[in-house]
């Protein structure tokens, strides 16, 4: 009889743990990362007599988590892919949006800039048109500041979230350090007794781990994980765990780098740090912001580089040459400023370096990375963009020299390189930041030219002069007035006159002539009526007279004897040749080598952002979907089915009722009550009171 009961209780037992078991998957059906576990019955050894083995019960043989770890894994990688497309799309979209918004970007501005000066070309003279330039002028200026103050506090965001996400994620490597060292140390464990909620906790930290950066997680001695990164740093080996984190960026201050410090040793993990919401921010930076900022730099470049020199070969109101129209874009502190250090040169090192903008034009929106080596003469310059070395060489002693590429110069002032000294190049940068308006007054604004042509009233051919054609005033080589030019309101060597004789060639020669008293011969030539003759040079580099600073061109037979005059345009109010030069860049090709005006050029960056963002659009979309498949996939292993769990209650509840009820229709009567109140007060749920031996 002792048997029959003894194999009762053993049912009793076992199925009040599969209850339990039970109960507590549908408690935990809603907690993240919870596995579903499950009891597995196990037949008692039997007694063997004679006749057979007699069966001795049942028995727990183990609480199985169910787990796929494939599938966990997988689900870990879809993390990481889709937390870096979405803090990259996120981030792309808060550009896209503030580029192409109507009132934050800066196409609105640009175009109201030029219809004002358009607006006043037709009216020079008129104040409040003249205001209204300076008024629009000003919004350009504003915008292009306001853009560039909002990619700094995107920076400052994207810096902040890097920051946090360290945090993060150094918590959860000390969680999942902790974890394994917990799991080693679990009783039983070496019986093949696993701690299953102790695992799940560990699965869901490096879940969420994987959210912020990607990882590969390898199995170890005592049920441990060691996590490393992608290439293979570690992270976390057994109870022990390194400490991920970020410094100002050696190459740039502006930014941060990430480090890893294990063991005493702290190294710049960047290149290692991909996927995740921490590689998103960092592909944001790169693909996003830093192009972003080198491109507006650009446009701010162009624009002020372009309207300087249309406005410095003009005549304002007051019969002035005109001056800058924006800021200076190679002052010294400009120049200067387009170069920065990297924080580990050597301490020796004293190289002085600036960047010259030689022509807007050609200048490439773009980072290089200069590089010193050998006894710190030889140079390499890199483009970051690629990775390709686009110059190198060898510094000349003295180092003053220049290194000459499309569109900029770097210009080494001074000092000594060491080798392994790095220098980043960047000639957009700061220039929409400190784009300025320099003039302030309506009256300043040059809309005239400065020269003007006339015929004598003598003349008898067919010969007719343009009104020509202004170009640098400034001389190239020391950047001074030319001679021409010196004295304000005046031609200081003028009026010149252009005179006609027989001889030549064609059978008429011209001679340009200074005022008396020198009477100077600026220039002379043979003059062909069948073409276009044109007086002057164009080029400022050729030395001597022949290049003035303006150009004439002139048609048509003049005779023996006729004269031309060409002189200051004193007191040419009306004038408004400069402004519709200056209306007329608004639709030039200006950058990219003459091939896009600035709305083009800008609508191009508005573009490629615009293209970026979709991408990571769709990228996140496919990426949800992915990882929402891979989680399903893991849930239909792992996750709680209420109504599964349900029909499993009602199949214990059955089978503990059932081995109850043989407990006690087996139990002596003097032995019952004593049965009944143990029972009871251990499995009063099963309802004991209300079984009798009957």
């Amino acid at each position: 009889m002792a048997g029959l009961i003894g194999i009762g209780l053993t049912g009793i037992l076992s199925h009040q743990a599969a209850l339990n078991t039970t109960g507590n998957n549908i408690t935990n059906a809603n907690t993240p990362g919870y596995s579903r576990q499950e009891v597995l019955f196990e037949t008692q050894e039997g007694q063997r007599t004679g006749a057979g083995t007699i069966g001795s019960g049942v028995n727990i043989a183990d609480i199985r988590r169910l787990a796929n770890e494939y599938l966990v894994q997988q689900v870990r990688e879809d993390s990481t892919l889709f937390g870096e497309q979405e803090a990259l799309n996120s981030e792309l979209s808060r550009l896209d949006n503030l580029l192409g918004g109507e009132t934050t970007g800066l196409s609105t501005a640009l175009n109201n800039f030029f219809a004002s000066l358009q607006n006043a070309a037709e009216d020079p003279t008129s104040l409040p048109q003249r205001q209204l330039v300076l008024s629009e002028a000003q919004q350009v200026v504003n915008r292009f500041q306001a853009l560039n103050q909002e990619f700094i506090q995107q920076r400052e965001s994207i810096k902040t979230q890097m920051q946090q996400g360290i945090k993060d994620a150094n918590t959860l490597l000390k969680s999942i350090a902790e974890l394994n060292l917990a799991i080693s140390e679990s009783p039983g464990i070496a019986q093949g007794q696993m701690p299953n909620e102790l695992l799940d906790k560990r699965d869901e930290k490096l879940r969420q781990l994987s959210e912020l950066v990607n990882i590969k997680v390898s199995p170890a001695d005592g049920s441990q994980v060691n996590v490393s990164l992608s290439n293979g740093l570690s992270l976390v080996v057994g109870s022990n765990a390194a400490t991920l984190g970020t410094r100002e960026n050696a190459e740039d201050p502006t930014r941060l780098e990430f480090t890893l410090s294990n063991g005493g040793r702290t190294l710049n993990i960047d290149e290692q740090i991909s996927g995740g919401k921490l590689g998103g921010l960092l592909r944001f930076d790169t693909e996003g912001l830093k192009p972003a900022f080198d491109e507006l730099g650009r446009i701010a470049i162009a624009l002020s580089d372009t309207m300087n020199q249309q406005h410095e070969i003009g005549m304002d109101l007051e019969g002035d040459l005109g001056g800058r129209f924006f800021t200076d874009i190679n002052s010294l502190e400009a120049q200067r400023s387009r170069v920065m250090a990297n924080g580990n040169n050597a301490l020796a090192s004293s190289g002085q370096l600036a960047v010259e903008i030689t022509d807007s034009a050609a200048l490439p929106a773009g980072r290089w990375t200069l590089q010193f080596s050998g006894d710190g003469r030889n140079f390499e310059l890199i483009d970051q963009a690629s990775g390709k070395t686009v110059n190198q060489g060898r510094l000349p002693d003295p180092v003053q020299s220049e290194i000459s590429m499309p569109g900029f110069n770097i210009r080494v002032e001074g000092g000594t390189f060491s080798a392994g000294d790095k220098f980043l190049i960047q000639p957009s940068r700061n220039a929409a930041e400190s784009i300025g308006l320099v003039v302030s007054r309506e009256e300043d604004l040059a809309f005239a030219s400065p020269i003007r042509a006339t015929s004598s009233d003598d003349n008898i051919g067919t010969g007719k002069i343009d009104q020509g054609q202004m170009l640098d005033v400034r001389n190239p080589f020391t950047n001074s007035l030319l001679p021409g030019f010196q004295n304000a309101g005046e031609l200081a060597n003028g009026p010149l006159t252009v005179s006609f004789s027989a001889g030549g060639p064609t059978g008429l020669q011209y001679e340009v002539t200074e005022a008396p008293p020198s009477g100077q011969v600026v220039a002379s030539g043979s003059y062909d009526p069948q073409q276009i003759n044109t007086l002057f040079e164009e080029d400022p580099a050729v030395a001597g007279a022949l290049y003035q600073g303006f150009q004439f061109r002139m048609t048509g037979e003049p005779a023996v004897g006729d004269t031309f005059t060409i002189e200051y345009n004193s007191n040419g109010v009306s004038d408004n040749r400069n402004a519709e030069l200056l209306a007329a860049l608004g639709t030039a090709n200006t950058l990219n080598g003459g091939s896009q005006s600035f709305a083009e050029g800008y609508a191009g960056l508005v573009e490629d952002i615009g293209v970026k963002t979709r991408q990571s659009q769709l990228d996140v979309d496919a990426g949800r979907t992915l990882l929402e498949q891979s989680t399903n996939q893991r849930e239909s292993v792992s996750g709680v089915n209420l109504d599964e769990e349900a029909g499993r209650l009602i199949q214990y509840q059955a089978g503990g009722e059932a081995a109850l009820t043989a407990v006690f229709r087996n139990v002596a009567a003097t032995e019952y009550s004593r049965v009944r109140e143990a029972l009871d007060s251990i499995f009063g749920n099963l309802e004991v009171r209300n079984l009798t031996r009957d």
